[in-house]
């Protein structure tokens, strides 16, 4: 379906341009800027690939980011930064795995590729460049159509499934299913439970309390994350829950108008839990640059979403997988001018404010 000449993250941007005319911009800055394709109040129609509302959430995602500038330090002896990065026991290339985004019709990209492409683009594509994929779950997934959890078990468990916060007895049922194929973890997106796709299509979603949280961790042997922590209130009660790890995440903007960047509340959560459970955290990353900005603000590795739906929509398993080799790429880089070894070595010393 491809030919050989996809080499490059620009080529395969360039390809998604044109497949995503009138969805995604596909811009060199996706900022969440009120003046892109995918911005603006929607005022019932579907919300796309943009953010909720006015956009606010995605945009200062971004720009929380844009606050903290790296310190290079350079007069040292030469290195090759080493990437590696251990996610509960599976050796990855680098902290940094595709996100659990969900729902190609949800965004209007169904026209250009299947929802079972897009589940093994992500999935088969980050393995391939020694990552891993997480997958989600919308309002088109069922036990019977678990497009996720199919690609995950093609990769032979190598994957991540996250669900949305349906009834318990639903996510219990999924969770059992994951186990079956050998996933490396299972969770909840919390910030679910403002999905504009599952509330629009009759798929009711809840709040879950500590108890729902509790009973989640005790149904399944695996690692259960719990994804759209925006507080410390929320992690501390992540940890009483048994979670083994938590996302620090405002669903890329798309729950609720006018939260803060992720990169913003990250801090509060490092200080309170660091060493305690694993933080993990999404929202604005775009290359290397931004991962190691996220380290060296405390968390441990990062999520990135839009532009895996761009890779996949782009070139499929090989888009996805150029892609994570460039973020692989842009975080060595990072690494060697700041004077990172390992990713031990990363800390808020080589930040700026």
């Amino acid at each position: 379906m491809y030919t050989t000449e996809i080499k490059t993250v620009e080529d395969v941007r360039n390809i998604a341009r044109e497949k995503l005319k009138g969805i995604c911009g596909v811009y060199k800055d996706c900022d969440g800027d009120t003046r892109r394709l995918c911005q603006g109040q929607s005022y019932g129609r579907a919300l796309g690939i943009g953010g909720i509302g006015s956009g606010a959430s995605f945009n200062n995602n971004f720009l929380a980011l844009r606050k903290y500038n790296l310190k290079m330090k350079l007069v040292e002896e030469d290195f090759t930064p080493d990437t590696s990065y251990n996610f509960f026991g599976k050796d990855l290339s680098m902290p940094v795995m595709a996100a659990s985004v969900a729902g190609v019709n949800s965004f209007g990209g169904d026209s250009v590729i299947t929802e079972q492409e897009f589940c093994r683009s992500v999935v088969l594509g980050c393995k391939a460049a020694g990552s891993l994929g997480w997958r989600g779950d919308t309002y088109t997934y069922s036990l019977e159509k678990s497009y996720g959890i199919n690609a995950i078990a093609e990769a032979n468990g190598f994957g991540v499934k996250i669900v949305k916060p349906r009834e318990q007895e639903t996510i219990i049922k999924f969770f059992k299913k994951a186990e079956d194929i050998r996933c490396i973890a299972v969770g909840i997106d919390t910030d679910g439970c403002g999905s504009y796709a599952m509330n629009t299509h009759n798929k009711p979603v809840f709040k879950k309390s500590v108890e729902d949280i509790k009973e989640l961790v005790s149904a399944t042997n695996l690692p259960v994350i719990i994804k759209g922590v925006m507080c410390v209130e929320d992690a501390l009660k992540a940890k009483e829950s048994g979670a083994a790890a938590i996302v620090v995440s405002n669903h890329g903007g798309r729950v609720l108008d006018h939260t803060s960047g992720t990169a913003d509340v990250l801090q509060p959560i490092v200080k309170e839990l660091k060493g305690k459970i694993k933080i993990l955290v999404d929202g604005g990353i775009r290359n290397g640059y931004d991962v190691l900005k996220m380290l060296a603000l405390g968390a441990e590795s990062v999520l990135i979403g839009r532009d895996i739906i761009r890779a996949s929509v782009g070139a499929g398993i090989k888009g996805v997988q150029i892609h994570m080799e460039y973020m692989q790429k842009t975080i060595q880089k990072a690494m060697k001018m700041t004077n990172c070894k390992t990713l031990r070595d990363v800390s808020s010393g080589i930040l700026n404010y």
